[in-house]
């Protein structure tokens, strides 16, 4: 297990942007920006990600683990996202401090995969981190930074679950929730949560849809096994 420590050095990743800070420090763009230029190593894991992102650990990790579920990504990829999800999503919910079992702070991926990441995202982000500023500030502290954590656990859930299309729109409310959450904007927190109810009206019609497909076909299956049936007599 691997608990977040602060970052009492004040750490700022190298790379062009790597000394752009907002009055909270590096913002996300420039610390994935430091990685991924850094040419001194090979392979990025989660526990740099925590080393790098400082007290603000929950908001980015939440949007690195959400945020390849909004690129075309192989099957199967958003339930191996979800599970850190959850962990995370959870100790959020009960005021905890961000940690990672070991098993997963000390998977890695190749600085190259993660550049070709940041390099799709990159535009969309810092469009995001322009128009973020710290305001309302009473929906980004406790109590009401828990309940943003058990959204984003149901949402994690949504997203580890086998639903056809059921993960885009749930992965983009923890993105909103995530910058919210990392730039202190209260306004982003109330549009994470609208997007929580498309995302769940959306996922629920889904669900219905097949449901409903699920029995016309179970029908007409046993509409069929009992013509024939009928017919071998």
């Amino acid at each position: 297990m691997i608990e977040h420590i602060p970052d009492p050095a004040g750490l700022s990743p190298s790379g062009p942007t790597g000394g752009v800070k907002n009055a909270r420090g590096p913002r996300l763009s420039a610390i994935l920006t430091g990685l991924v230029c850094d040419a001194s190593r090979e392979r990025i894991a989660i526990s740099d990600l925590f080393v790098a992102t400082g007290e603000r650990a929950f908001g980015a990790l939440l949007f690195l683990f959400a945020l390849p579920n909004l690129l075309p990504m192989p099957p199967g990829t958003s339930s191996i996202l979800g599970v850190p999800l959850i962990f995370l999503a959870a100790q959020m919910s009960f005021g905890f401090k961000p940690w990672l079992p070991s098993i997963i702070a000390r998977r890695s991926l190749r600085r190259s995969d993660l550049s070709a990441v940041v390099e799709r995202s990159a535009p969309w982000i810092a469009r995001a981190e322009r128009i973020l500023a710290p305001r309302l500030g009473f929906l980004v502290h406790p109590p009401a930074e828990r309940v943003v954590g058990l959204l984003c656990l149901a949402l994690a859930i949504i997203l580890i679950l086998p639903i056809p299309l059921g993960n885009f729109l749930p992965a983009l409310a923890i993105c909103i929730f995530a910058f919210g959450i990392l730039e202190r904007d209260g306004l982003w927190i109330i549009a994470g949560t609208a997007m929580v109810a498309i995302s769940v009206g959306v996922v629920w019609g889904i669900v219905v849809a097949l449901v409903e497909y699920g029995l016309v076909l179970a029908r007409d299956l046993w509409g069929w096994i009992g013509a024939f049936a009928d017919s071998l007599r």
